[in-house]
């Protein structure tokens, strides 16, 4: 675009705010209309790849018999009589497929369906029963949770309840309370710090209004998508807001700048919009990298998060450059009005501090630098539902393990083979019986006596457990849904069935975390690699230089390292999907950090020898970075401590954790690499005097000097030197 072009943009902000005004409310209007209707999806089997065995399996089963949600229910104090009654009452509502409990097990309690077992302890013991649910519908499917409210009201007081449907609904509950409430935090603590870190109460009122405009806007649009995963739900509005709230104090900072030296409201914002377009826009572009990254992803849950946070961000580009303009402009008045003195303390001493421990900064780097890289892939990981599902200490863990330990664990898989031969239906049946983690296994053929036609059956039974071209068997596994053990169990319970039928399927929970398991790992190899060339390309091309992407990308690679080393060392255990996420998160979001400090190094380096240079960089740098990275700190602990789904929090925990790490070694690790290789660096004159970033540094530095003039008298005039030197060249 050349510069006619772009003055003309730049003119058409300014003089046509109120028309943009009105076009960003028409925008949030709309969004607000339009998000209700944006569905979120909280299977993750449907992000599945279609060459995967448990997606294929999972569309036959599908189409043949439905996609049941699943439920096990423990009655508390009952006989044996009202346990057969409480079954019944369930079997009869509309969207149950069918009901499995104490009295389908024994001859004396039979309901017709021909049900024989005889460890009657499965399913009765010590006056609590235990019954397994299979409903019509999805687990996630409304009808699925009113019958759930339905079997609520028939169970009473006396319920625990477990299983994929009842997870999905609890989480469904609490998802967009607990979302809403980390955001309402997220906002009152960042307008803290932002109240801290600027000179007026004002200002941090006009960040987190283009904020929110953004956000809804962002949130409403992914009515084009139609449906989202609950993962991006959850984050995406919250991570949105850690990531591009810099923007908004790039434009305002600048505009502010200009406005102290006299220049008129209007002319002054054309030149911050000048001045701070490209830099805003560069920043942006590393976010975009790191996001659009996720969208290669092979489980296509990446494709989801990865497109609404990239859209996310260009979302927010074009509200701060475009609406944030009009908002200052009506609203200067009252951030002179509302001005307070700066409330930080001089960073004038942290560049000198970290030049001091630079031997011992390095020293730690290279001893930690190996055992993180390998421990990060050491943690144990979760990869399916497990992964995802609610937390320790909500009544769904709780009646989880109330249940598992009066009746052992029941992880429900089904067999789909082909409906020819109702002899070899019953015997995998009965092979399925006797392994030894099995603890029952239900088919039409398996409970139909020898010599009884199956047209003698009521249709409701075998329609439950036969089609025209397949049959049905539902296998109880004594396992977790997701371990080492239960994946071997199902490996084996698929062999026995490939035994009878070639093209018959085991599936289920378990068979779908197995694809996943296999899904993810592949992805996180090249979605790492990729997103790590893509930034460093971005930076390349920036400096100009070859080695400088390299030192910049080290301190936040060895952060990441080091983030995910430590779930390994504390023994807890974090959902790969999120591994991944923040991965991408943690380095396109805080190479700005690297970004900063370099710059202002380079810049130094004009005057300076190497160690001053560092010290200086530091110095001007520390402001911007500590406040950078407390937002996205406080957003990433927000989730933490607020969400009850533990693939959320622990996601949450990670991304805030990550933004400390980044932030300390960027203030501490950088500046060593640089005054280690300075010889070998790109010279301050070799670096192109219209780069992008060097916008960015006069930007941050008009802010400290904004904040923190009064150093230019002690010992701190490079820095008003340099800041002189920067707004000569802009003005040029």
């Amino acid at each position: 675009m050349n510069k006619l072009h772009f003055d003309g943009i730049v003119n058409f902000i300014v003089d046509k705010s109120h028309v943009i005004e009105k076009v960003f409310f028409v925008a949030v209007a709309l969004s607000i209309f339009f998000y209700p209707f944006v569905e979120v999806n909280y299977d993750l089997s449907k992000y599945l790849p279609e060459s995967a065995p448990s997606k294929q399996a999972l569309d036959l089963m599908e189409e043949e018999f439905g996609y049941p949600g699943m439920a096990r229910i423990m009655v508390e104090d009952v006989s044996i009589y009202e346990a057969k009654n409480i079954r019944e009452k369930i079997s009869n509502l509309d969207q149950v497929d069918m009901v499995i409990g104490p009295d389908t097990i024994t001859d004396v309690y039979m309901s017709g369906d021909f049900i024989n077992y005889n460890n009657l302890d499965e399913f009765y013991k010590d006056g609590d029963a235990v019954m397994e649910v299979i409903f019509k519908g999805g687990e996630a499917d409304a009808k699925t949770h009113e019958a759930l409210d339905e079997i609520y009201k028939i169970v009473g007081e006396n319920g625990h309840y477990t299983g994929s449907a009842v997870s999905k609904k609890s989480m469904q509950a609490s998802v967009t309370r607990e979302l809403t409430i980390a955001i309402i935090i997220s906002f009152i603590i960042i307008f803290i710090i932002l109240a801290l870190t600027t000179t007026s109460w004002f200002e941090p009122v006009l960040f987190i209004s283009v904020m929110a405009i953004a956000i809804i806007i962002n949130m409403g649009s992914n009515i084009v998508f139609g449906t989202i995963s609950f993962f991006t739900f959850s984050t995406a509005a919250i991570l949105q807001l850690a990531v591009s709230m810099d923007y908004s104090i790039f434009l305002l900072d600048n505009f502010t700048f200009y406005r102290e030296k006299g220049i008129e409201p209007e002319k002054a914002m054309k030149k911050a919009l000048t001045s701070s377009a490209s830099s805003v826009l560069a920043s942006g572009a590393t976010t975009i990298v790191g996001f659009i990254v996720l969208a290669l992803m092979d489980f296509t849950i990446g494709r989801d998060i990865g497109f609404v946070l990239a859209k996310g961000v260009v979302i927010s580009l074009i509200t701060v450059l475009f609406l944030m303009p009009a908002l200052i402009l009506r609203n200067y008045e009252r951030v002179q009005k509302y001005h307070h003195k700066s409330f930080m303390p001089s960073t004038k001493g942290v560049g000198t501090a970290m030049y001091r421990i630079r031997k011992f900064v390095i020293a730690a780097a290279v001893i930690l630098a190996v055992p993180s890289y390998i421990g990060q892939d050491m943690n144990y990981f979760k990869y399916g539902d497990e992964a995802i599902g609610a937390g320790p200490g909500t009544t769904y863990d709780t009646d989880s393990r109330l249940i598992e330990e009066k009746f052992g664990k029941s992880n429900i898989a089904v067999g789909i083979i082909p409906n020819t031969s109702i002899i070899d239906e019953r015997n995998l049946t009965e092979e399925l019986e006797n392994l030894d983690f099995v603890n029952y296994a239900i088919s039409l053929g398996g409970t139909l006596p020898e010599g009884i036609p199956i047209d003698f059956l009521p249709e409701k039974l075998t329609g439950e457990l036969h089609t025209d071209n397949y049959a049905r068997i539902l296998i109880s596994l004594n396992t977790t849904q997701e371990s080492d053990y239960a994946f071997e169990c199902m490996e084996k319970v698929q062999s026995a069935i490939e035994k009878y039928y070639k093209d018959g399927y085991a599936l289920g929970t378990t068979s779908s975390t197995m694809d996943i398991k296999d899904i993810l790992r592949s992805d996180y190899e090249n979605v790492s690699l990729i997103s790590l060339l893509g930034v460093a390309m971005v930076v390349m091309i920036t400096f100009g230089s070859v080695l400088l992407p390299i030192l910049v990308i080290i301190p936040i690679e060895l952060a990441i390292f080091i983030n995910m080393t430590i779930p390994y060392i504390i023994g807890s255990t974090i959902p790969y999907m999120g591994y991944i996420i923040v991965s991408c998160v943690q380095i396109g979001a805080t190479i700005d950090y690297s970004i900063l400090v370099t710059n202002n190094y380079i810049k130094a380096r004009n005057d300076m020898d190497k160690v001053e240079a560092s010290k200086a960089a530091v110095s001007r740098s520390a402001l911007s970075v500590i406040t950078s990275g407390s937002i996205l700190t406080v957003v990433g602990y927000g989730l933490y401590f607020t969400s009850s789904v533990q693939g959320i929090s622990q996601l949450g925990r990670l991304v805030g954790r990550g933004a400390v790490l980044s932030v300390i070694l960027v203030l501490s690790l950088l500046p060593a690499l640089l005054c280690a290789f300075d010889k070998i660096i790109k010279k301050p004159t070799d670096v192109p005097r219209a780069s992008k970033l060097r916008r960015l540094r006069n930007m941050r530095e008009n802010h400290e000097l904004k904040l923190f003039g009064k150093y230019k008298n002690d010992g701190m005039n490079v820095i008003s030197a340099d800041s002189k030197e920067g707004t000569a060249n802009e003005n040029a």
